[in-house]
């Protein structure tokens, strides 16, 4: 058997799977916590892979590996490969002024979507590189190359210290701001718009079936998580994927770009080289996280409270912008709960109103994608909340389609597993793994609920 290793370093753990490169039948597995945070040192990144990778039994008979992990990071590296400052990470929301600046020199939010295919918010890498400009002059001097988590952590489990042998993907490199995804090249001129006139070296772009090497096994490119998630799930066109972290992301599989000049939608690259058009919200599981500590109860118990109210939690609606929103643009947003009454403040009517306020912030991102013309053939929901039985009962109710929900499955670390095993054989096509068993729920759609939440949702631009 030959056995294939695929990475997830995400925001807060890193997960190792060992699989079968011609099945995808995971051998074994591993995890490591990350520190929390906005920003954190790459060094944690390194010593929570190798742990997991312990954990895992080790890769002595591996012959690949690749690596997923989270988009947009801001890892500056100097002359020597040494860190010049923490990572900013994606959620980081200090660059919400510089990306709002970037926006207007270069012409507007229009001008961005047909350059790159994304228009800057806080989280975008070009975005920090502006607040690094601006405020850490001394460290924007001393960057002599930028590049993304996943980049990074490629380069170290290489072996590598030379900045000249960093290389990326077209997934990772399609959310900096500065690769352009349709024409497959970097914005230099972007790039330096964000530092002020600076050019750092940046990675070398590989195909989705590129292999480079560290000592005798075999890296894959590597990708960004949203990117790996759809390899791991074996999406196609027509797929459309809710996934419910740390964040709540909306994308699908598409074979021709995206320009969003709203800014809604993220002209992104999947992992296949097509493009992944993608809506991705700051609030995702935490939002039922924050209301099971309100009511004091564990997640199953929010769920069956949740199911004991009716649909449309008798007027409450809660606009789920708890740490500040990125789809809309709102990163100082809080969230907020309208029409309370007496009547309706019951702790099951709270624990509906908060799933319900989840699906609709989600079910408003499945409308930007189909509003570009995406086809809607089926929607996938993964992620932690998946397995909330509430989300899953009322997505359907919220979105309007059937939902299939695949068995839990670590899918980011799956698909960075997958594109090892692609890398190791070369082929032009990912190898056919089974895909994923998934159970179906359907529900008559209620389509007041999100009437409801759309009458309330801009009033909560103001709540600052």
């Amino acid at each position: 058997m030959t056995l294939v290793a695929g990475i997830d370093s995400s925001t807060q753990s890193c997960k190792v799977l060992i699989c079968d490169a011609d099945t995808g039948a995971v051998v074994r597995e591993g995890r490591a916590a990350h520190p929390d945070g906005t920003e954190i040192d790459p060094a944690f990144w390194e010593s929570a892979a190798h742990d997991a990778v312990r954990a895992a039994g080790g890769l002595d008979d591996v012959a690949a590996v690749a690596v997923g992990a989270q988009q947009h990071g801001m890892v500056c590296l100097d002359e020597a490969g040494k860190v010049v400052r923490d990572a900013l990470l994606w959620n980081d929301v200090r660059s919400a002024g510089a990306a709002a600046a970037l926006v207007d020199e270069l012409g507007g939010p229009q001008a961005w979507a047909e350059a790159v295919g994304v228009v800057p918010l806080a989280a975008i890498t070009v975005a920090k590189l502006r607040w690094l400009a601006d405020h850490e002059p001394q460290h924007a001097d001393r960057t002599a190359a930028v590049c993304l988590p996943h980049d990074w952590l490629t380069w170290r489990l290489r072996g590598s210290t030379d900045i000249a042998e960093l290389t990326t993907d077209r997934s990772d490199a399609s959310g900096t701001g500065y690769y352009d995804a349709s024409g497959d090249d970097y914005r230099l001129d972007l790039l330096e718009l964000g530092l002020r006139g600076r050019r750092p070296h940046l990675p070398a772009v590989l195909g989705p079936s590129d292999a480079t090497r560290g000592g005798d096994r075999v890296f894959g490119a590597g990708l960004g998580d949203n990117a790996a998630a759809a390899l791991g799930l074996a999406a196609e066109p027509g797929d459309v994927i809710v996934s419910v972290g740390t964040s709540g992301v909306v994308s699908a599989v598409a074979t021709a770009p995206v320009r969003d000049g709203t800014g809604f939608v993220a002209g992104f690259a999947d992992g296949t080289g097509r493009h992944l058009p993608l809506v991705c919200t700051l609030n995702g599981a935490r939002v039922l996280d924050a209301a099971a500590a309100m009511l004091q109860v564990d997640h199953a118990e929010l769920s069956r409270l949740a199911l004991s109210a009716p649909p449309g939690s008798e007027g409450l609606v809660l606009v789920p912008y708890l740490e500040g929103e990125r789809t809309p643009n709102r990163p100082n947003a809080s969230g907020a709960l309208h029409g309370l009454r007496v009547s309706n403040a019951t702790p099951a009517n709270l624990a509906r109103a908060a799933v319900e306020g989840l699906l609709c912030a989600l079910a408003d991102g499945i409308a930007h994608l189909t509003g570009h013309g995406i086809p809607l053939r089926r929607v996938l929901l993964i992620g932690g909340a998946a397995r909330s039985e509430a989300v899953r009962a009322i997505a359907p109710q919220v979105f309007g389609v059937p939902v299939l929900v695949p068995d839990p499955a670590e899918y980011v670390a799956l698909g960075a597993a997958r594109q090892a095993a692609w890398a190791l054989r070369g082929t032009p096509e990912p190898p056919s793994w089974q895909p994923p068993r998934t159970d179906r729920y359907e529900a008559d759609p209620v389509p007041a609920v999100r009437e409801r939440y759309a009458e309330v949702r801009d009033l909560t631009e103001g709540v600052e």
